[in-house]
């Protein structure tokens, strides 16, 4: 995989995790099938792989109906996803490194603000960053539970970049599994009163 760096004197960079700078998506869809098979779902049938990539992004709880809708299961989501949370722990020692990505975030930390913007829970961000042996360069790692007014859809990105400076956003939002660039910085407005303070991760 080459990466394509847009051109231009960045403030800083932003990265996405899962998919994008450590290599967990195998993991997840490891972890869904087997908490799927556990919740009725038939023993030689495994998730689509094509519909499970398709649905990065979503919120897990939109997950779970997608894929109770489409195997014919009723879920309770806490409880499947208390489940596969579970699972994947268990898988993470096997999470590796995406080599360009990573490699690009451990050039570019020498010189500039690096973050984590990052859609899942923080006690999953920080162990896969650890097992992606990327947790030293990262300070700063926000997920939703840091972005204010989260139910008025502000991005994790948004908290990342409190000054509105141009920032460079490397995320994983194409169903062709490729990490790409996304160069647009936030708008002011949903910026104004970020901060990112809660998000402050020590260095170890």
């Amino acid at each position: 995989m080459k990466l394509n760096i847009p051109e231009g004197d960045f403030a800083g960079y932003i990265f996405d995790l899962d998919g994008t700078l450590a290599d967990t998506m195998p993991l997840h869809y490891r972890a869904w099938n087997a908490a799927l098979h556990k919740f009725g779902m038939k023993a030689d049938e495994n998730i689509d792989p094509d519909l499970f990539y398709s649905l990065g992004g979503v919120h897990s709880h939109g997950v779970s109906a997608v894929f109770g809708k489409r195997y014919g299961l009723t879920l309770d989501h806490d409880e499947i996803m208390h489940v596969k949370e579970a699972i994947f722990m268990e898988l993470l020692p096997e999470a590796g490194r995406i080599a360009p990505v990573a490699d690009f975030a451990e050039r570019v930390a020498k010189t500039h603000p690096v973050a984590i913007a990052t859609g899942g829970l923080r006690e999953f961000a920080i162990p896969i960053l650890k097992a992606a042996k990327l947790d030293h360069i990262f300070k700063i790692v926000v997920t939703p539970a840091d972005v204010p007014r989260a139910a008025a859809n502000r991005r994790p990105t948004c908290i990342c970049s409190p000054q509105n400076s141009a920032t460079w956003t490397l995320k994983n939002a194409s169903p062709s599994r490729t990490p790409r660039p996304v160069s647009k910085p936030p708008s002011p407005p949903e910026c104004k009163s970020c901060t990112c303070q809660a998000a402050q991760q020590p260095r170890r």
